[in-house]
């Protein structure tokens, strides 16, 4: 009998063997391939339910609360109407203290930590060196005798001769001076940032010496896992604490014995299998591989570390490593070049999983054919894609990662995810990866954790490499091998893939000790400077952030930092940290703090506040709300707004009511105003342009804890794990009008770039009108917040003289709204100070309004809802 998942049929066989094994150990004694034929490979293999047991139950803490008290951006960074008005200000810090002696006794340890680490990493490379000169199976060694790239690259790499010409050199670390004119104030914290630089600058200097450079060590895909030669397959792992190791799989029949490991001195296991006698490779593409050992936890079977594609089988709890090595024709090749970096961010939040209509798991291929083109005709130029990396337990999101270099299983195959990226860059659009380097899953038998039996392998021994409150584990960014491993996997993203950069999950939790856990930053420097800096996490960010620049300039790194953290956006080569931009996330908290409250009650001053609340020269990615506030426990801003009326009062043929109109209507207005004063970037998560009703809710079961009380689960559904694109696509319900106001918005932008213009100043915010006017490039922005009043001939102020006509109109009836403004009449400013501007002009303002006026003068061609 035969069984089948996804397009491929399992032989059930009977068990070759019936061995003992320890509690790590999963049920691996039936031989079943993976081996995909061409008749058999739907490009949606291995899909899989994820487990109950993978995980704790308490992986199902909502994003949005891993920090507890996130703090404004920092009382101490200069408001974005300040920084226009006098640009010379310096705002002096009262409590502006460091302490010398703590800090210099941190220095001591670490120099002499760092002596020691140098030495043992020039022995061990040393050693490895001899034995790689030895070894003719490396991955390249024998194309590059013959002046060839690694042939883990030929079939990959798109023939596009842009591509073929990228440099490949990173720029050595500069004098790191550079923050310190843009920031005076971090003057008071040199002895700390002047440490931590030097820091920076040994560790590059140790990689040059021992390693080659940062080029070479970001390779270490080539030097670990598996790589394939011309003569054969070697498989090397790093795990110290192991006292034997074999690697077993379908090839071998799982037998421990076949294929024995050797291990060196530094820890490094090593077998090379040479090729068949056909010629053919020795493990088969598709066959499912583990690494056993033996450890100080007991004999363990484990998913190679480096492993680049993992699955799980039908009927079994525990993934499995595959070896994935296609035949060429069947490799996907990219036909596409990868776009330009473009001058502002609009990116679409999306998830492949749920991004389908249906309750079901969505593939790669349907999110290529069915959401890449609805998210370039919303006006988006980026994708930012969540849950990649392979994440055995579905409902973390894709946050509590197993497999680091493996793409997600249950969407498709790694040639299938390429075709999506591929595709994506055909329609102009950047994909952006949610990448997770902060924290790994606690799943002993899929992951990285306990992986050779001690729990300081990868991560912190001990308490310093648990996160309490995400259930997981946290890496040691001051060991040689897991910066290999980190750097190595960013840049495998990005090599392999094409991908175009990355948004940096939970930055804020690595930079401190605290993890920014009951903690509210409130802008004081020595927050940020001190003892709870975990400076070989910050040298970490520098380190991935010169890889990903100096190899893929084009390349964009965004941060998710609620601390505030100065500097953590200025190049690494000035002394900054290197992103090239931070998530704003404070704007988010304000909008649902601001919902909570009556509508008088907002305050005009703490809305621009919070938007403005940004560092001089550090680009921010806006958003009013993004996946955290979707989650189960949470609630969507057109939640919050339109509550249950939402399920009854959306259709066009049947009257709205109060609550309805109140909620589209401020609902466009929050998003404008975020993407308007909020950043140089805008970010939304799929569905929410249209006001996506209801909460996601992964598929869970009941969860039985341990001291008997039961949690319980929605019976697995996938009820609420989609997005219902279809609300937004019909023109006989409101939500159509909402998600037309949000292309409309993207498309203004464009034609205007206004989010990056250099002109940008807040000329009104009125308490009593509950009014905001603010201009950035040739555009002025009108927000009416009142909730009755309506001002005719309301006088706003402008830079610039001359005509001005509208460009959006929140009110339009196309977006749902009441048509109160006449779209063909033309304002014409005229002299006079108002507002401490230099001209003015006339408007009309009706009540929970946003206008946009731009000047007529070189106008582009108006754009068409």
């Amino acid at each position: 009998m035969v069984y089948t998942i996804s397009g491929i049929r399992f032989p059930a066989v009977s068990p070759l063997c019936n061995r003992s094994r320890s509690n790590f150990v999963g049920n691996r004694c039936s031989n079943i391939s993976l081996l995909p034929t061409k008749d058999s490979f739907s490009r949606k293999i291995f899909a899989g339910k994820s487990s109950p047991d993978s995980d704790s139950p308490s992986l199902t803490v909502a994003a949005s609360n891993k920090i507890l008290v996130p703090g404004s951006q920092g009382d101490g960074s200069l408001s974005l109407t300040d920084q226009l008005d006098n640009p010379e200000t310096v705002l002096e810090d009262p409590q502006g203290l460091h302490d010398v002696d703590n800090q210099t006794m941190e220095n001591d340890k670490k120099l002499k930590d760092e002596e020691h680490f140098v030495e043992s990493i020039r022995g061990y490379n040393e050693v490895q060196h001899e034995q790689e000169s030895a070894a003719a199976s490396l991955v390249g060694d024998d194309n590059r005798a013959q002046g060839k790239k690694p042939s883990v690259h030929i079939a990959k790499t798109i023939t596009i001769e842009k591509d073929e010409v990228r440099p490949r050199t990173i720029p050595p670390p500069g004098p790191g001076h550079g923050i310190y004119e843009i920031d005076p104030l971090l003057n008071n914290h040199r002895e700390h940032l002047d440490y931590r630089y030097r820091q920076y600058k040994k560790l590059r200097e140790a990689i040059d010496k021992n390693e080659g450079g940062l080029e070479v060590f970001s390779r270490g895909y080539e030097k670990f896992g598996f790589i394939r030669s011309d003569t054969g397959i070697t498989y090397r792992e790093w795990a110290p604490g192991a006292k034997s190791a074999a690697l077993i799989g379908d090839f071998n029949n799982w037998n421990p014995n076949a294929d024995v490991m050797t291990r060196n001195e530094f820890g490094v296991w090593e077998i090379f299998l040479p090729n068949n006698a056909d010629g053919s490779p020795p493990i088969p593409h598709g066959s499912r591989v583990k690494i056993r050992m033996d450890t100080p936890s007991g004999i363990k079977d484990s998913i190679p570390a480096w492993i680049k594609f993992s699955v799980q089988a039908p009927g079994e709890i525990p993934y499995n490593g595959i070896y994935y090595d296609p035949p060429e024709e069947e490799k996907y090749v990219f036909k596409y070049p990868q776009p330009k970096r473009p001058k502002s961010l609009r990116i679409y939040e999306a998830h492949v999983g749920m991004s389908s209509t249906e309750p079901k798991i969505n593939t790669y291929a349907n999110f290529r054919d069915d959401v890449l083109p609805r998210i370039k005709k919303l006006g988006y130029n980026a994708v930012q894609i969540m849950a990649i990396q392979e994440h055995s337990y579905y409902a973390s999101f894709g946050y509590h990662v197993t497999n680091f270099f493996a793409p997600s299983s249950r969407c498709g195959t790694p040639d299938d995810l390429k075709s999506l990226i591929d595709k994506a860059h055909e329609l102009g659009l950047l994909v952006l990866m949610d990448i997770v380097h902060s924290h790994a899953s606690n799943n002993v038998l899929d992951g990285l954790n306990l992986f050779d039996g001690t729990d300081s392998h990868y991560f912190h021994s001990g308490s310093r490499g648990y996160h309490w409150m995400w259930d997981s584990r946290l890496f040691n960014y001051g060991s040689w091998e897991v910066i290999r491993y980190l750097l190595s996997n960013a840049r495998w993203w990005l090599e392999e893939y094409k991908f175009d950069g990355f948004r940096f999950d939970g930055v804020t939790s690595m930079m401190y000790t605290h993890h920014g856990l009951q903690v509210a930053f409130t802008g004081n420097y020595t927050e940020y400077f001190g003892l709870a800096t975990d400076v070989d996490a910050v040298v970490y960010l520098m380190l991935v952030n010169d890889v990903i620049h100096g190899l893929f300039p084009e390349a964009v790194s965004i941060g998710e930092d609620v601390s505030g953290m100065p500097a953590f956006c200025i190049p690494v080569q000035d002394g900054g940290v290197g992103f090239d931009y931070r998530l704003h996330m404070a704007i988010a908290d304000k909008w649902i703090e601001l919902l909570k409250k009556k509508d008088e009650d907002w305050r005009m001053g703490d809305i621009v506040h919070t938007l403005t609340n940004r560092r001089w020269l550090e680009k921010c990615v806006s958003y009013a709300e993004s996946h955290d506030q979707a989650l189960v426990g949470d609630k969507t801003i057109a939640f919050w707004l339109m509550d249950k009326d939402m399920y009854d009062f959306m259709a066009l043929d049947r009257p709205s009511t109060p609550l309805v109109d109140r909620g589209i209507a401020l609902h466009k207005m929050i998003r404008l105003i975020t993407m308007g004063l909020g950043g140089e970037g805008y970010l939304n998560f799929m569905g929410n342009e249209f006001g996506h009703p209801e909460w996601i809710d992964f598929p869970r079961g009941d969860q039985h804890l341990p001291d008997g009380r039961i949690i319980l689960g929605n019976n697995n559904s996938y009820d609420k794990c989609r997005r219902r694109f279809d609300l937004g696509d019909a023109e006989f319900l409101r939500y159509h009008g909402m998600q037309e106001f949000d292309r409309a918005m993207q498309h203004i932008e464009e034609t205007y770039c206004f989010m990056t213009s250099e002109h940008q100043y807040v000329s009104r915010k009125d308490e009593g009108d509950k009014v905001i006017v603010f201009e950035r490039g040739n555009l002025v922005f009108v927000f009416n917040f009142h909730w009755t009043n309506s001002y005719s001939d309301y006088r706003v102020g402008c830079f610039k003289p001359g005509k001005y006509k509208i460009v959006l109109d929140s009110d339009d009836a196309l977006f749902g709204g009441f048509n109160r403004i006449d779209h063909s009449a033309e304002y014409f400013s005229f002299d006079g100070w108002y507002d401490k501007r230099p001209h003015s002009f006339l408007v009309y303002a009706p009540c929970r309004t946003a206008v946009v006026y731009a000047l007529v003068e070189d106008e582009p061609e108006p754009v068409k809802h």
